[in-house]
């Protein structure tokens, strides 16, 4: 059986074991552990992009990497090489279960660290739950990752202890020292038995919480997401769009000196232990177009697309007050929240609205991009 017939099915999240086909080739997902990868396996998953794909790397807004341009004849080369790495999980009920993401700023041993760790080794314990559905661990001093999409979020409350709050709730149950995740599968058991199954998400699901789960209050006030500059850690680096060249991030891992990358959701690497400095093919600035505007691969890349992306994105990026997203369909992909202005293309064309979403209707549409570029004065 092929590939493409094996992963036909819609509503999943992609990953190694499950592909997903575009325009070019399938894009294989790899969900690192605690959004950490060692230089060797960082490294090795370099050479797999070049040797099996396109030789780029995404990152994605829930903090995996992902190889483009992988032929269905290269993908179990890839995949054997990506399990020498010890990059892929045993099955794909595993794989899908392993949705996690985690706040990157985390050290060894503390709260972060620990509960990413006991989920990880508890997966087997949670019901059965719909495919898209995922858990954030951001356990700090402050929640981080109040932007990235999840259904379940342990973070710090405002008395500074522990809450687990579902997806579309203003607060969080109080947890219990030591028993965070076994509170975190009892509601998630509670999501099934409630028939959160026919909502799909949480943040859908207006069940009221279980009489258990009454003790609640809000998160601690958010803190500022990871942008390129150095850090306690070592330094950030930014890529354009989340992508990077497979050449480039080798490079960079070897000129750096790093001794592990954090994947973060927001276009950046945390190089643990570099030596602070520009690294070519990275970006250093944190006002850069390329981390602050949202642009899908768009054309040829994606088969839903229908129009090129990130060149007009770029391109239009200083000329535009607020936030821009470029969308090769109206999916929406890189950013599904309103954006200031958002421009979509349909049949070969884009359109564009102000304060509204890629699926929105346009309040412009048929334009070219000369059209766009000569209406924000980018020409």
């Amino acid at each position: 059986m092929s590939v493409a017939t094996r992963f036909s099915i819609k509503g999943w999240c992609p990953g190694a074991l499950r592909p997903m086909l575009s325009g070019d080739g399938y894009v294989v997902r790899v969900r690192p552990r605690l959004a950490e990868l060692s230089a060797a396996q960082a490294l090795g998953l370099c050479i797999a992009a070049r040797t099996h794909g396109a030789e780029l790397i995404d990152l994605t807004n829930r903090a995996n990497v992902q190889i483009r341009g992988v032929t269905e004849a290269a993908w179990p080369d890839l995949i054997d090489d990506l399990t020498a790495l010890g990059l892929i999980d045993r099955d794909i009920d595993t794989e899908t279960r392993r949705n996690i993401v985690t706040a990157p700023q985390w050290a060894e041993g503390d709260d972060t660290h620990r509960l990413s760790t006991e989920l990880i080794a508890r997966l087997a314990e949670f019901p059965e739950l719909p495919p898209k559905m995922g858990f954030a661990i951001d356990a700090g001093a402050g929640p981080v990752l109040q932007d990235v999409p999840s259904d379940f979020r342990i973070e710090r409350g405002t008395d500074r202890r522990l809450i687990l709050r579902p997806e579309g709730r203003e607060t969080g149950l109080t947890l219990t020292p030591g028993a965070e995740i076994d509170a975190l599968i009892r509601l998630c058991h509670w999501f099934i038995a409630s028939g959160g199954a026919q909502a799909g998400r949480m943040a859908r699901h207006d069940a009221p919480l279980p009489d258990w789960a009454q003790d609640l209050q809000p998160p601690a006030p958010a803190r500022a997401p990871l942008t390129p500059g150095p850090h306690a850690l070592g330094m950030v680096q930014g890529c354009a769009f989340g992508q990077v060249r497979a050449e480039d991030l080798a490079a960079a891992i070897t000129a750096s000196g790093t001794t592990a990358l954090r994947i973060t959701p927001w276009r950046a690497l945390l190089m643990l232990g570099a030596d602070p400095g520009p690294q070519p093919g990275l970006i250093a600035d944190p006002l850069a177009p390329e981390l602050t505007t949202e642009a899908c691969p768009g054309a040829p890349f994606c088969p839903q697309a229908s129009v090129e992306t990130r060149a007009l994105a770029r391109a239009l990026a200083p000329h535009v007050q607020g936030r821009l997203h470029v969308s090769g369909c109206a999916k929406g992909c890189a950013r599904p929240g309103p954006a200031d202005v958002v421009i979509t293309g349909e049949n070969g064309a884009y359109g564009m609205a102000r304060v509204a979403r890629a699926g929105d209707p346009m309040t412009q549409t048929g334009l070219s991009a000369d059209d766009l570029l000569a209406h924000f004065g980018a020409r």
